[in-house]
């Protein structure tokens, strides 16, 4: 196996990684932020009105892109595993 090889492998893991969690992320920054304007305008300071929406909307994103996300590391587990007879030999 050449360096390039193990690059590559590293590269691909990295990229599935960060698609797979980015949905996630996303919706937690975006309710975080519209959470804490919220916060601003009002003078509410509470630390629940900021965890329990986030809760709620990344449990909401999971379900739906939950399908997307298995699929996509079910994709990169099942092409790792078919390539490693042509890493070996």
């Amino acid at each position: 196996m050449t360096p390039e090889t193990v690059m590559n492998i590293g590269r691909q893991a990295v990229e599935v990684t960060i698609l797979v969690s980015s949905p996630v992320l996303l919706v937690a920054l975006v309710v975080g932020l519209l959470i804490s304007i919220f916060q601003a305008a009002t003078s509410l300071n509470e630390t629940t009105l900021s965890f329990v929406p986030k809760i709620i909307a990344m449990f909401l994103t999971l379900i739906f892109a939950g399908p997307w996300m298995l699929q996509m590391m079910t994709d990169y587990i099942q092409r790792l595993y078919s390539s490693i007879p042509s890493l070996i030999g």
